[in-house]
């Protein structure tokens, strides 16, 4: 059965370009669209679609607004259409935290040049979208952790967590589940590269977000800078980012090279660099995601003597990616997500 779409924007153009879009598919099928957020509220209740696009800037109702009462009264799958800009970057993350399963640009003038690349994408997230567990997308309780008066992890000194490196690698649903996992990691513990699907310039946005909910000091990651205990790196969009060695200890490594599973950064690069140069001593982490990216380098990293993690079905929004690590032997354990900050604690002090 084809998914149900209702497009949400108050452009006509753009209505009409994500149509045309859209409806190329055989498995999609537009039902209707909308130019603001009263008239989708009432035909959301008419053609019950199953997923909603929903532009963030609009008149009469701003799309996050929309998108908190959706979630509230009639949780349904949606992926926004986001402006590449750095406010875009902010809102679409807040978007994230309020329960969207994705997003995606809005689309551009010159759009036309990678149409076939631009509808590829939206397509494919519509369809995961369609498929999201929307039991998962509700709200974590980082913020209120942090801000709340509950006490922060207990730091983690020395031992046998030195010379240790965990990698985490996420898709669709990550950005929180990554906030999540890094807000109950102590000070002091062995340092985290993070390799997350995410474009240019939300990069940085999300860095700074996480960098306010963990005790770790949380940032892009910078070609050459020192790995280092007590921090955590992450892949600036469009990049790769990989470890190597550096003296006694190791370093940074962010690189353009070429897209590996149609992804830059790509969560295999990043595995698949710290089974070569940490082996035994790294710590892997397969979190929420749409595809198989990382599942290669997490076996890699088994196989080199690395201890490997991966999220549960019950608490991804999307499966993919941990189910495929699971289901090439990459894994040593599968926790929900709840537990993955632990897990990983009990991991580098043993």
């Amino acid at each position: 059965m084809a998914v149900k779409v209702l497009i949400v924007d108050d452009s006509a153009l753009i209505r009409k370009l994500l149509t045309q879009i859209l409806s190329s598919d055989p498995d999609i099928d537009v039902v209707g669209t909308a130019p603001d957020p009263y008239v989708a509220r009432d035909k959301i209740k008419t053609l019950n679609p199953d997923v909603v696009t929903l532009d963030i800037e609009m008149p009469r109702m701003d799309g996050l607004t929309f998108l908190s009462n959706l979630m509230r009264l009639r949780p349904t799958p949606v992926v926004m259409i986001s402006t590449l800009t750095q406010k875009g970057a902010k809102t679409s993350l807040e978007a994230l935290h309020i329960g969207a399963v994705d997003y995606v640009s809005k689309p551009q003038t010159d759009v036309i040049n990678n149409l076939e690349e631009y509808a590829e994408e939206i397509t494919a997230k519509v369809k995961t979208a369609a498929a999201a567990n929307l039991a998962a997308l509700t709200r974590h309780e980082v913020q209120s952790r942090r801000a709340g008066g509950a006490a922060p992890p207990k730091p983690l000194r020395g031992g046998s967590a030195a010379g240790r490196v965990i990698a985490i690698g996420a898709s669709t649903g990550g950005t929180e589940a990554i906030a999540a996992v890094l807000a109950a990691l102590p000070e002091g513990c062995p340092p985290v590269l993070v390799a997350q699907h995410i474009p240019e310039m939300f990069s940085r946005s999300f860095s700074e977000r996480v960098d306010r909910l963990s005790p770790l000091r949380v940032r892009e990651a910078v070609d050459g800078e020192p790995v280092e205990p007590g921090n955590a790196y992450v892949a600036p969009g469009n990049y790769h980012l990989s470890i190597a060695r550096a003296g006694s200890g190791y370093a940074c490594v962010v690189s353009q090279g070429e897209r590996v599973n149609r992804h830059r950064p790509s969560v295999d690069v990043l595995f698949e660099s710290v089974a070569k140069t940490v082996a035994g001593k790294g710590v892997g982490v397969m979190l929420t995601g749409m595809g198989s990216d990382g599942a290669r380098g997490l076996k890699a990293m088994r196989e080199a003597g690395a201890r490997t993690i991966a999220q549960d079905k019950a608490t991804s929004v999307v499966w993919g990616m941990p189910g495929s690590a699971v289901e090439a032997g990459a894994v040593e354990k599968v926790v929900p997500l709840q537990s993955v900050a632990g897990e990983i604690i009990a991991c580098v002090t043993v």
